[in-house]
């Protein structure tokens, strides 16, 4: 992961596709401000000819006449006005459709690369640290694109316009009115820098917070069931208090920061008051140059109070921007191969495999299993035997430490993912439906299936009595992850979803493992229907569900233990033996 460089640097890099959209509407940002602060000195010069009439600066011009001088001054008052709304409405659209273009772009950015990377890196994080991360650091990000870049170049353009006017009509008086400018900008880089800190804390609280809401809602039968839900509340509040406190103590800091600007803003505006006004009464400096001075040394003076709420806006931005970029650096640890797997027949081959979870005891050691194309092959073993692991190797959600994992003779690190996956279709224990109809998530299997396949597919899985019987049918919406459907129901849309897409080889992991005996005979029949002509793994508890598999392979201690056909590991009395007796409640011998 990579953490050089500054956010904005890193920021603008990420942007720099773009960067003519951005120099577009920073000349929008800065041509308005330039228009905007016009008026002070339109007033200054009707003051001017208001005191002097044909010796005022329009007078001196070429235009002696007093009216036409105000004609002229309405005049430019109209081109004025006019262009600074102008520019307004231009960096306006700009900037707010470039702030959601990066948002959008940074949220997609962020989940594409999140998708590519493995499995052990998503067992190191939070669902709710992640979802804080593409909602709430990518929207603080666009707030600033939307508001914050705008004011900076307000503010940076308002120094240069109204020094250089300042310094054109009373150099002695615009060194008051500049001289607390770098006391500024330099404390309000200090500023920055100090509650940085205190952002970068606040973003890994919300992290937090938002981690501990999403497991509680996901969680929230269990929390029910144990009656916690005040146990929970304390752990929220808790994790909630955490949240305010780092926010305030970043709220103080902040607070403080426009009072000590105003404090260096009062110098300069008394100041220039005082000397401007001592110039005027000697006649050094005519009436309405001093009243030029006095407006727009409000101009150039108050707009810099509006520091502090910008670096604070601009801070907030480079928090969150950290992590989103930090997420986007994380290097992907499982790298694809570049071949394609054609002709599949499905034959699959694990040799010598050894695999451990990091700081963890060795899961998978000395694996050999050599599984025939379209045979059936099933996993038995006590839990945490490494079952599942071996599948997780063959999908390549994991690469072994040692070893290779091969199918048709081909080394699956060698393949393109999807290439490999689109081989296997997998049906696990916890079944993940998406919000959605029926239909929709039956075609998950294979997005271009036409309807009469998705509904065949229903009918090999034995779904397509209770999918009538739903309030709309095949339309019925089954809310998030199918909460509106029974288990047993979810698992046949699960099957029914594994068979449309039709893969040559089928992963059954504890398919049936949660569900009565009378759903689990209807599943078991659609089991052996798609698994046949097909290479399939199944892995069981139940072990009348890998009865009639081509072999049984028995793990224990992440070992192959036994292996053989169901009547063959009954002869030996081994460890098959032993839990089939007491799965059926025969005795056993030994």
């Amino acid at each position: 992961m990579s953490e050089s460089g500054h956010p904005l640097l890193r920021l603008l890099s990420h942007l720099k596709h773009h960067r003519g959209r951005v120099i577009i509407a920073s000349i929008c940002s800065i041509l308005n401000k330039f228009w905007d602060l016009a008026p002070p000195i339109l007033i200054g010069m009707a003051i001017d000819v208001v005191a002097y009439k044909e010796d005022s600066f329009l007078g001196n011009m070429g235009y002696p006449d007093p009216k036409e001088q105000f004609l002229i001054l309405v005049g430019l008052t109209v081109i004025i006005w006019v262009l600074e709304s102008v520019f307004e409405y231009l960096y306006g659209i700009l900037w707010r459709n470039l702030a959601q273009t990066a948002q959008h772009e940074l949220r997609m950015d962020a989940y594409s690369h999140i998708q590519d990377l493995e499995m052990q890196w998503f067992s190191e994080q939070s669902t709710g640290g992640l979802m804080s991360i593409m909602n709430d650091d990518v929207n603080q990000l666009e707030r600033f694109l939307d508001q914050g870049a705008t004011d900076l170049l307000h503010v940076l353009t308002t120094i240069i316009v109204v020094g250089g006017v300042m310094f054109m009509i009373a150099p002695e008086v615009a060194i008051y009115a500049i001289f607390p400018i770098p006391v500024i900008v330099f404390g309000s880089f200090a500023f920055q820098r100090k509650i940085g800190t205190h952002y970068a804390r606040v973003r890994r609280e919300v992290g937090d917070l938002n981690a501990l809401l999403n497991n509680n809602l996901q969680g929230i039968t269990t929390i029910k069931s144990f009656t916690a839900e005040s146990r929970e509340v304390d752990r929220v509040r808790s994790a909630s208090e955490s949240y305010r406190d780092a926010n305030r103590d970043a709220i103080r800091l902040s607070a403080s920061f426009v009072p000590l600007i105003r404090m260096a803003i009062l110098f300069a505006f008394t100041a220039n008051m005082l000397v401007g006004g001592w110039l005027a009464l000697e006649g050094e400096l005519s009436v309405g140059a001093y009243s030029i001075i006095v407006f727009i040394t409000q101009r150039l003076l108050w707009p810099l109070t509006r520091l502090g709420q910008t670096f604070d806006l601009y801070q907030r931005a480079m928090a969150s921007t950290t992590r989103v970029l930090d997420l986007l650096d994380t290097e992907i640890g499982i790298v694809e191969g570049e071949r394609e797997l054609t002709d599949i027949r499905g034959d699959i081959q694990f040799s010598n495999i050894e695999f451990t979870y990091p700081g963890r005891e060795p899961v998978l050691q000395g694996i050999n299993l050599a599984v025939k194309a379209g045979s059936t092959v099933g996993l038995v073993g006590p839990t945490g035997s490494g079952k599942t692991t071996l599948i997780r190797l063959l999908m390549r959600f994991h690469d072994p430490n040692t070893g290779q994992v091969s199918i048709d003779g081909e080394a699956v690190t060698e393949l393109r993912l999807k290439s490999l996956r689109s081989a296997i279709g997998l049906v696990s224990q916890t079944t993940t439906l998406f919000p959605g109809t029926v239909r929709e998530n039956i075609a998950y299997g294979d997005p271009d299936a036409s309807d009469s396949e998705i509904e065949e597919a229903a009918r090999i899985a034995e779904a397509f009595g209770f999918i009538d019987e739903l309030p709309e049918g095949w339309n019925t919406n089954i809310g998030e992850d199918g909460h509106k459907l029974s288990g047993g129901q979810r698992q046949r849309l699960a099957i029914a979803r594994a068979v449309l897409k039709d893969a040559p080889i089928l992963i059954l992991d504890e398919a049936t493992s949660n569900v009565d005996n009378e759903t689990e005979a209807a599943l078991q029949r659609s089991i052996e229907h798609i698994s046949a002509d097909r290479t399939t793994l199944i892995i069981a508890h139940r072990l009348s569900t890998v009865r009639n598999a081509d072999n049984i392979a028995v793990m224990e201690g992440g070992m192959i233990t036994e292996i053989g056909t169901h009547d063959e590991l009954i002869e030996e009395n081994g460890a098959y033996a032993r839990l089939w007796a007491v799965q059926t409640g025969e005795s056993f011998s030994v």
